[in-house]
């Protein structure tokens, strides 16, 4: 009886060799980001260090400024335009939450009702951008004007009596009131809450909303458990976009408002260009900048998503 041989080992073809890419190749992806690194550099990180030596000097126009390292001018702009920093977040807060209010029905008709409609509908929402910032607003100072048809409207239905007891308004009249300023940044700043609004929304598979109708879910449970939760990174988007630039707002409150609603943008301009105080003008645009800062991070944190559209 012979022994059978034993089966020769079946050896594993051997692994294609690695080629690492040259190190012109590697260094592609950098060189393309250098454009955008030194367009940052020269139109953001340079000035930011400029202004904030400047929030740091002492001295006049006419005499020179010095950096002295005063640090005392932080606190003597906070102390002393402490009501205008709480008017802007409170007008830029008031907007925020009309836009979102206003922004989310439209952002919802749009993605998922216009149909054949919806190109034209995104047309209109980013139309106002058409013109300029300022022409809209002046609009809405014609708009608003006393004995206009839009405050006849609102005579006559009592509306200023209850926005007059409120104290946003004065009188008959809406222009140079608290309301104005609101309106006015509602309107400029809503494209910037319906687009990401809608970009999150659009992404929404909609056999999902047809799971939570087969579980016999009605359509206000498949709004609070399905379409909201997931349309989130739009809401942190929009109100992130709406809220930053209007807390440092001064056209509306310089058009539509009065003395009495200037917000911490128009202080800064005048500093700027008035009394030319630099110094402070630069300590106020960095207290506003730590404050939407920290305000930013807490929100996103509470909000509890960080996929942002």
């Amino acid at each position: 009886m012979t022994a059978t041989a034993a089966p020769a080992e079946v050896q594993a073809p051997a692994d294609p060799p690695v080629h690492k890419p040259s190190l012109r190749k590697r260094l592609v992806p950098y060189w393309l980001l250098l454009p955008g690194i030194l367009w940052l550099l020269v139109f953001f990180v340079l000035p930011m260090i400029y202004q904030a030596s400047t929030s740091v000097q002492t001295g006049s126009l006419e005499e020179g400024f010095k950096v002295t390292w005063h640090f005392q001018t932080y606190w003597d702009a906070l102390t002393e335009y402490y009501p205008q920093f709480l008017r802007s977040l409170l007008y830029a807060g008031t907007a925020t939450v009309l836009c979102l209010l206003l922004g989310y029905p439209l952002a919802y008709l749009i993605a998922f009702k216009a149909g054949r409609w919806r190109n034209l509908l995104l047309v209109l929402v980013i139309a106002p951008f058409f013109t300029s910032f300022l022409i809209r607003t002046l609009a809405w100072k014609t708009i608003l004007a006393d004995g206009g048809p839009v405050v006849e409207v609102l005579n006559t239905l009592h509306v200023l009596d209850v926005t007059s007891w409120l104290g946003v308004t004065q009188g008959d009249r809406v222009l140079a009131t608290p309301l104005a300023v609101v309106c006015g940044l509602t309107y400029n700043f809503l494209p910037f809450m319906i687009l990401p609004l809608y970009t999150s929304l659009e992404r929404i598979d909609t056999r999902l909303h047809e799971a939570a109708g087969d579980l016999y879910a009605r359509p206000s449970v498949t709004f609070r458990k399905v379409t909201f939760p997931l349309s989130m990174p739009g809401v942190v988007s929009g109100t992130l976009l709406t809220f930053i630039p209007a807390s440092g707002d001064y056209v509306n409150a310089e058009l539509l408002g009065s003395t009495d609603t200037r917000m911490i943008g128009n202080v800064i301009q005048s500093q700027y260009l008035r009394i030319l105080d630099y110094p402070t003008a630069a300590a106020l645009s960095f207290i506003l900048m730590a404050i939407v800062l920290i305000m930013v991070t807490i929100y996103i944190r509470r909000a509890g998503t960080e996929d942002l559209v």
